[in-house]
Formats: C-alpha cells, sequence, structure tokens
C-alpha cells in the first residue's frame, strides 16, 4: 500500500525491495566501480486537451521503475527496468559486472543537503477532474468574447509528480519530490479571409492554483490574442545581413540552443565544442554575463538535486565576456578535474544522466532598451520565437520569428511574418553592441531535447542588440 503523505512508500513496497535493501544491493552491484548510483522513481501525469469548444484528449498515466548505473573510467554500464524490486535489480548488476574494475577507487559522495525549492505537494490530486475540464471551458469561452475575429481557440493544460530517490554504495542516499504544471493558450484570429495564430503559455515546479487563478489565465489569453492580432497586420519579412533587436525573456531560447549545449561538459570533454580549451578567453562582447542556476524556486528548469544526487547551483559559464567554465556532471567533471556543478541530469529511471541545463539565461546590463531601439537606423526587433534548428557541436542556427517587427530609424515599423534569424552562437556573442537592463526568465515552458532525452528547462536574457545577423525572409 502507498501512503500520500509519505512519497517514498511510491518506491519501496513490502516484499519487494526496502530502503536497507536497496542499500545492500547497490553496495555489492557497484563494489568495483569508481562511481554509480541506483536512480528510483514514481511518475504520474496528465494532460487535458480542448480545442473546438469541447474536450478532446484526456489522459493519466503513471510509470515506476529503476535505473542501475556503473561507472569504472570512461566506461558506463547501465540498465533499467519498470520493476522495483530486489530481483529486478540483482538482474540489472549483472550487466555492471562487464566493467572494468576501478583503478582509482571509489568518487567522494554528493554535498548532502536539505534544501526543497517547490512544494512536495502532488498537483494532479489537489484539483478535481471536473474542475481542469471548467478550466478549459472558461478559457474557451473568455477568449472566444475578447474579440469577434476569433475564429478558433485551443487550450492544453498538463502536469506531473515524480518522485525520486538516489542510493549510492557509500551509503548517500537523497530523495526529491518533484511537481510540473503548465497551460498553453492558442488562439486563431480571422479577418478579411486571412487568419493568424497566437499562443501564449506558464508553468513551473508548482501546484495546479497558480494557473487557476483568474488573472493567470486572463494573462494568458490577452498574450496570444495580441500576438494573433498583430500578426493580422504583418508584411513580409525582408531579407539580408541587418542589425537585430532580440526581446528579453523567452528570446533567450536562441541562447539556450546556440551557446548553452556548447558549454556542457561532455562536448568540451571530448574536444567537440566551439567552446573546448578556451577557458579564460574571450568568447563574447564585454558585458555579457551567461550563468546556468538550478536552484530559483519554483522555476521549470530548477532541481533542488540534480539526477545524481548533486544539489543545484548557479554556475558562471561566461563572465564579461570570459569563458569561466561549463556544466557538469559527475562522470564528465571527474575526467575534467573539476567539481560537478548539479547538472547532471535524465529523462527518467530508463536513461543514464549527462550534463544538461536547468535555467541558463544571460543577465542584465546597462542599457536601456527603449536607447537600444532608438540605436537602430534600420534592422528588426524579435520578440518572441517559435521552432528553429541547431548544431550543437557548431553552435549554428535557424530559429523562426512568431512575432517581430521592422525597425526604421530607432522606432517599431510595421510586424513582419516569416522571418527566420540565421547564424552561429559563437560569432552571435561577438557582436552584441548593447545589453538591456531588463533581463526575464521565460514563462516556465521550456523543453531541452539532447541525445534522445527531454527535459524541462528554463532560459532567459535581457534585451539584446546585435549589430549583424542574417535575416531571411519573404520580402520580394
Amino acid at each position: 500500500m502507498t501512503d500520500i503523505s509519505d512519497p517514498r512508500s511510491f518506491l519501496y513496497r513490502p516484499g519487494q525491495l526496502d530502503p536497507d535493501g536497496a542499500q545492500r544491493l547497490v553496495r555489492e552491484a557497484l563494489k568495483a566501480s569508481d562511481d554509480g548510483e541506483l536512480y528510483l522513481q514514481y511518475s504520474a501525469s496528465e494532460s487535458f486537451g480542448f480545442d473546438d469548444g469541447r474536450l478532446k484528449t484526456a489522459d493519466y498515466s503513471t510509470d515506476s521503475g529503476f535505473g542501475l548505473r556503473g561507472v569504472s573510467g570512461e566506461m558506463t554500464g547501465f540498465a533499467h527496468a519498470n520493476d522495483i524490486s530486489e530481483a529486478g535489480i540483482r538482474r540489472a548488476a549483472e550487466t555492471l559486472a562487464l566493467l572494468d574494475p576501478s583503478k582509482v577507487g571509489p568518487a567522494p559522495a554528493p554535498a548532502r543537503t536539505n534544501r526543497h525549492l517547490y512544494t512536495d505537494g502532488n498537483p494532479l490530486d489537489l484539483v478535481p477532474f471536473a474542475r481542469k475540464v471548467a478550466l478549459c471551458q472558461e478559457v474557451d469561452a473568455a477568449a472566444r468574447a475578447r474579440d469577434p475575429r476569433v475564429a478558433q481557440v485551443s487550450v492544453s493544460l498538463s502536469g506531473s509528480w515524480s518522485v525520486v530517490e538516489i542510493v549510492r554504495p557509500d551509503g548517500f542516499i537523497a530523495t526529491d519530490v518533484r511537481p510540473l504544471v503548465r497551460l498553453n493558450v492558442g488562439i486563431v484570429v480571422e479577418e478579411n479571409g486571412r487568419r493568424e495564430m497566437g499562443a501564449f503559455g506558464i508553468g513551473g515546479r508548482y501546484l495546479y492554483d497558480r494557473l487557476f487563478e483568474p488573472a493567470t489565465w486572463n494573462r494568458a489569453i490577452d498574450e496570444a490574442l495580441a500576438q494573433a492580432t498583430v500578426n493580422l497586420r504583418s508584411v513580409a519579412a525582408p531579407a539580408g545581413e541587418m542589425t537585430v533587436l532580440l526581446g528579453p525573456g523567452w528570446p533567450g531560447v536562441l541562447l539556450h540552443e546556440a551557446i548553452g549545449h556548447g558549454l556542457e561538459g561532455d562536448f568540451n570533454r571530448k574536444g567537440t565544442s566551439a567552446f573546448s580549451g578556451r577557458i579564460g578567453e574571450r568568447v563574447g562582447a564585454p558585458g555579457i554575463t551567461i550563468v546556468d542556476d538550478g536552484s530559483l524556486a519554483d522555476r521549470r528548469g530548477s532541481l533542488s538535486i540534480d539526477d545524481e544526487g548533486t544539489p543545484t547551483q548557479e554556475t558562471t559559464l561566461i563572465e564579461d565576456g570570459i569563458l569561466k567554465g561549463y556544466m557538469q556532471d559527475r562522470l564528465n567533471a571527474r575526467l575534467m578535474g573539476v567539481a560537478p556543478t548539479g547538472n547532471g541530469r535524465r529523462q527518467d529511471y530508463a536513461h543514464a544522466p549527462m550534463p544538461r541545463m536547468t535555467n541558463t539565461f544571460m543577465k542584465s546590463g546597462n542599457d536601456d532598451p527603449a536607447e537600444l531601439l532608438r540605436r537602430v537606423k534600420k534592422g528588426i526587433f524579435a520578440k518572441s520565437f517559435g521552432g528553429g534548428q541547431v548544431d550543437i557541436v557548431s553552435g549554428k542556427f535557424v530559429f523562426s520569428c512568431t512575432e517581430a517587427y521592422k525597425i526604421e530609424n530607432g522606432k517599431l515599423g510595421d510586424p513582419i511574418k516569416g522571418a527566420t534569424l540565421i547564424g552561429d552562437g559563437p560569432t552571435v556573442l561577438t557582436k552584441v553592441t548593447g545589453i538591456g537592463n531588463d533581463s526575464a526568465l521565460d514563462e516556465g515552458v521550456g523543453i531541452c531535447g539532447k541525445g534522445g532525452q527531454s527535459v524541462p528547462a528554463g532560459v532567459g536574457q535581457p534585451t539584446l542588440l546585435v549589430s549583424a545577423l542574417t535575416v531571411g525572409g519573404t520580402a520580394a
């Protein structure tokens, strides 16, 4: 039987596995390894999709299992199963017997922490099913009542609750309970036969109550509708190399993809990143400071501990344009002779950890955003981004703008449609000529993919002036 007041009861069941048995099995399985852990996980998730005025989908699922990892030198043995039992873990341990015996002795355990960056409450159980459906209906009705041009409304609501425990052979045990919720609103408007769309999402590591506040979901409607109606007036985007002003907050997704991945430890240990071997060198314009911080309360990308048990922290990656360090999990940190930074992350128990971003953002500068706009004689202002493609090794990217404007003589002009930004992250860093004093984080909807794994992540930046960037457009 599980006890909702004791999250660990979802991991340990009588006759299957108990905490003492888990430690005993891990000590035996990893006795010849440098490092490793048993990762136990229970998760529950749900999602609601409301479209065309009615509920289209309602999904609920649970999952549980373990991942057993042993590390010796650069070799990793990993096995997993959706059966949390002594028998299952013993079978998994047979995989680790193929590892070479440790030549350096066991790695030290992570630092311990009692810090909790978010509630351990379960958002799925605290709000009745009917109330969640009713919220979707309220949002749909309110959006349609806003403007007669609204032709279609899509609302999605999702939540998850995960309990994880990390058990190491040295006696280290760490438990984390992780909630995550998200609300998305998409609106299509139609005028004179032309249709355009706007979207807005918000979420984080908290309970549904924040999303159910009328001020929150009304803001989501207003933002989505504003973007859609702006796009009704949009003209074809210009093309060519030009000055680009990037907005604060969500446009940091470009920073995340084009630069952030290149600052992860594994790519740099292997020498495949544009930033490899460049610690202490200038890699960006003066004033650029980029950090990764998984210790921000309630943020989507935050974790009290990473998926190896290391407490998260603020890690300075670039300071005043100088490369200071990389994001590290335990394996890459040990092989590079540095300390782990709390960036060992995995999608779930069926995946081994790797160095990943949490909340990665550029800090504020000293420039007034309005003054940065006045500096631009001719260019574009990119306020929001949609999809994109990035080569992680080189940092080359192509990003589409979902809301952007022409800039002429220091003033915003017509909104534009079909604009894409093309370039490479390392070069863009050197072309930043203005850094706003308005750094902001995104609204809590980011998902990061790497090596076939997806994890929630946060992004952010201040308003940035880039002297030259290639813009792909559709204007004749």
